[in-house]
């Protein structure tokens, strides 16, 4: 998400319930127990021997959207940047932990949804904003669960945003599906839109199961983040709490067979959003925030610059 034209959201947000704010589903929530709370440091300590994941970046389907919502034109970095369609990618992120089993981070596209869009609440006036007549599958999420060589574990979405958890029609039942604090509990205007969508996409799977993040009190030290959770207890994936493109997103460091990988989510969607600090546009819930924390993530990477980055959409 965070790629819509504006004209087309707020007319469905208007005929959806007159531009009320809402949340981005009403799918069961619950709290989880996954993981521990750590410091920034704990977590930096680690960050220069390679981890035991096996990582892997699965391209699921090529797009192209406007660039006003991948970027924040109104920053005046952005001066001289003209609204276009630009080519972008959706991914699944293929963890493989020799101990926990497999997870996904973000889940591709199904190919069900493409097939019978309004099957999954996406009506006509979404397609079109969604420019969905211009993405094309290139490894569906059907195909990347099994290609695992086991069972999948769980999936953690860096938020619920339609375009990160579309491949979840071809998710099981019952498996965990884990979000950043207030992700599905925060309201926003936008959401009158895309709630039945995501509500219909999201409808016969597992509770969503909110990560147990303990946010630090204020003031925090310049680069510090608001939380951060050693998710599976041995300091291989961690979650940091990073609200701002929408309440309750989440960026995820790994340390991999091959070094340290930061999956940003969209914090930034594109490479010149991340080189220039800009945040992503149109969908934002939280522009100022946004580009606070998109900052402290490039800070993070300054101080370890062998880390590989991985962004939101390019």
């Amino acid at each position: 998400m965070g790629l819509f034209r504006t004209k087309y959201l707020a007319a469905a947000a208007v005929s959806l319930v007159a531009l009320s704010a809402c949340t981005p589903t009403t799918h069961l929530m619950q709290p989880s127990q996954m993981g521990k709370n750590v410091s920034d440091a704990a977590m930096e300590q680690q960050l220069q021997i390679p981890g035991p994941v096996v990582l892997e970046t699965v391209t699921s389907a090529s797009w192209a959207v406007p660039l006003a919502g991948l970027v924040n034109l109104k920053d005046p970095q952005a001066a001289g940047l003209k609204d276009h369609e630009e080519p972008i990618s959706v991914y699944a992120h293929v963890l493989r932990h020799p101990v926990h089993g497999n997870f996904l981070v973000d889940t591709g596209v199904s190919a069900k949804i493409l097939q019978s869009p309004a099957e999954y609440g996406l009506n006509w006036l979404l397609q079109r904003g969604m420019k969905f007549e211009r993405m094309q599958i290139k490894k569906p999420t059907a195909q990347i669960v099994a290609e695992l060589n086991g069972p999948l574990a769980g999936v953690f979405l860096t938020h619920l945003h339609i375009d990160h958890v579309s491949g979840i029609p071809d998710i099981a039942p019952n498996v965990p599906l884990y979000i950043g604090t207030r992700e599905s509990t925060a309201s926003y205007v936008l959401y009158a839109a895309t709630q039945g969508a995501t509500d219909a996409i999201l409808a016969g799977k597992a509770p969503l199961q909110e990560l147990p993040f303990a946010m630090r009190p204020e003031p925090l030290a310049p680069d510090a983040f608001e939380a951060v959770l050693d998710i599976f207890g041995d300091g291989s994936v961690f979650a940091i709490y990073t609200p701002g493109h929408t309440a309750g997103s989440t960026a995820y460091l790994v340390r991999s067979t091959q070094g340290a990988v930061l999956l940003t989510g969209d914090n930034s969607h594109t490479q010149w959003g991340w080189d220039h600090g800009v945040e992503p546009g149109d969908y934002t819930q939280d522009h100022t925030r946004n580009r606070e924390n998109l900052r402290k993530l490039k800070a993070l990477v300054a101080r370890h610059p062998g880390m590989q980055v991985r962004l939101g959409h390019q």
